[in-house]
């Protein structure tokens, strides 16, 4: 089991939680992390949907698809970037608990389990570092250097390959451009991102300028940035506090599946971050064509204990509330569909109004007007004809007087 320590974002991904003491059992468990789904109304959710039918990316560190809550759900993609040793499952505990907390299917009459139960996970490995836990001034300098970095990559292989919605319990300082060209390719599909804002919030500077440094993904525009609370609600000290912070949920003492079947409890807002993606995924099963804007607005219009002003930057725009953002889903669907055509009578018991006419010629109007023309020309020749005939007549002949003149014409 992992000591308590505070992760930091490093110029590498970094993982954004840290594993506790564990809960005894099966049963322990599943009473452990009641207050997780009550906090985020998921079994109001589960009524109508648990996820079936949707694939979740889950951009960390390996899963072991052998745990029991995960058995027959799982798919491996390609690494993205390097990963632990093959076997090495110690390394692989963020990964395993992160796809728990997202899909966790219990076990019997007990075990853990996730946000959407029937979902499916696509783990796409990526290096997960450690950073500074006493790091009190700005970042380094970006390191992700060339023209590609590990995350862009998985987030264009899991849009390629089916995922509707993509966690990323993960971060580091600083855009990438790749990473930011691979986010709006992920959007323009239709595929939900959701991200950790990191774990910077008890930090010397973020305590002295009253803000965290952004932690990215969770600060490209479009994506979902979750912050962490706690089991009352208040938002969790270590919770990054900045305008990436889109919604909350649970993010201490959060249990969890760890590699091998055992249980643990998570800290951070990694775990805060599974969780709304789980949330999201069931959005995404009973309105699989809802955009990303609408999950976004769904989610956040519909939040708990909102801030007095609506939001801030430690808790967003509040704790997620998962059947009350699917009911608004359906509402945010319906408002943007078609109007459909109206059939049969259009107001009223009256006739329904007769069609125009097509635009062309009618006979009668076409023959009123060639008459008309005709007899207009007819007539415009017959003056002609007349006054020609008059013309010749009032010209006297030559030689000849004309009567009443004095002298001859001249």
């Amino acid at each position: 089991m992992l000591r308590h320590r505070r992760f930091w974002a490093a110029s590498a991904l970094t993982a954004l939680s840290v594993m506790v003491a564990a809960p005894a059992g099966a049963a322990d468990v599943r009473e452990d992390q009641r207050w997780v789904l009550r906090a985020m109304n998921v079994e109001q959710a589960w009524k109508v949907t648990r996820g079936a039918g949707v694939t979740v990316a889950l951009v960390d560190s390996k899963v072991d698809d052998g745990v029991e809550e995960l058995r027959g759900r799982v798919v491996s993609g390609p690494e993205t970037g390097a990963a632990a040793p093959e076997g090495d499952l110690s390394k692989d505990w963020h990964g395993t608990a992160m796809a728990s907390l997202i899909a966790g299917a219990g076990r019997g009459d007990g075990g853990l389990l996730g946000a959407a139960p029937e979902a499916r996970i696509l783990s796409l490995p990526v290096v997960l570092l450690e950073g500074n836990g006493d790091q009190t001034v700005l970042p380094k300098e970006d390191q992700r250097t060339g023209a590609d970095s590990p995350l862009a990559r998985a987030i264009r292989y899991a849009v390629n390959h089916g995922a509707k919605v993509v966690s990323m319990s993960l971060g580091a300082y600083g855009p990438h451009r790749a990473e930011r060209e691979a986010v709006s390719y992920a959007l323009s599909r239709g595929v939900v991102l959701v991200a950790a804002v990191g774990n910077d919030g008890g930090s010397d500077y973020a305590i002295d300028n009253a803000t965290s440094f952004w932690n990215f993904p969770a600060g490209y525009s479009g994506v979902i940035g979750v912050g962490a609370i706690d089991s009352a609600g208040r938002p969790a000290p270590f919770s990054s506090d900045n305008l990436s912070v889109l919604v909350s949920a649970p993010g201490v003492g959060v249990p969890v599946v760890t590699p091998g079947g055992e249980y643990g409890f998570s800290e951070g807002t990694s775990s805060a971050t599974a969780l709304v993606a789980g949330v999201a995924a069931l959005i995404k099963a009973k309105y699989p064509d809802i955009p990303p804007y609408l999950v976004s607005q769904a989610l956040t219009s519909t939040a708990r204990s909102a801030p007095p002003a609506g939001y801030d930057d430690h808790i967003g725009f509040g704790i997620v509330d998962a059947g009350a953002a699917l009911a608004r889903a359906g509402e945010l669907i319906s408002r943007t569909a078609e109007p459909p055509a109206l059939a049969g009578r259009y107001f009223g018991t009256g006739p329904q109004p007769q069609e125009p006419a097509p635009p062309g010629p009618e006979p009668v109007r076409l023959w009123l007007y060639g008459t008309g023309l005709l007899g207009g020309l007819l007539a415009f020749t017959g003056a002609v004809v007349m006054l020609s005939r008059r013309s010749e007549h009032a010209v006297p002949a030559e030689g000849k007087h004309v009567t009443g003149r004095a002298g001859p014409w001249p």
